[in-house]
């Protein structure tokens, strides 16, 4: 359990760091760029869609590993291809929760710590977004 839990912990920081800096870097992008509004908050929306992503994929890549060091499986509807796997970590971010792929042992507290991660940037995200479309509002 402990190795599971640092492990855990490591994804967690990561997909913290990847949100800041790919914020951070539409902050900066933001501050530079001219043109319409309606482009600017393409921007905002599409690089705070490409961090979930890349976050997902973090923990999925994690569902690919671990069960093969024995930390866990997934069990239910579930072939073993990569899109099953991001499917599962999909799940898990958004708490859609499905449940017809789901972990069992060690990988069960990784998908609940997933969760908990994906609502907190979620919030996040649609805090930044609102923040930009307030800035962005007055200019039409």
């Amino acid at each position: 359990m402990l190795a599971t839990f640092l492990v855990t912990m490591v994804l967690v920081g990561l997909s913290v760091f990847v949100h800041y800096e790919v914020l951070r870097a539409i902050s900066s992008r933001m501050e530079v760029m001219t043109g319409r509004p309606r482009q600017r908050l393409l921007v905002v929306v599409s690089g705070v869609l490409f961090a979930h992503v890349t976050e997902i994929l973090i923990f999925a890549g994690a569902y690919v590993v671990l069960p093969s060091v024995g930390m866990g499986t997934i069990q239910g509807v579930f072939s073993g291809s990569f899109v099953d796997y991001f499917y599962l970590s999909a799940s898990a971010y958004t708490t859609l929760g499905i449940g017809d792929l789901f972990p069992e042992g060690a990988l069960r507290f990784l998908t609940a710590v997933e969760a908990l991660v994906g609502l907190v940037l979620i919030g996040w995200s649609t805090s930044f977004t609102y923040l930009a479309m307030r800035d962005f509002w007055s200019l039409h």
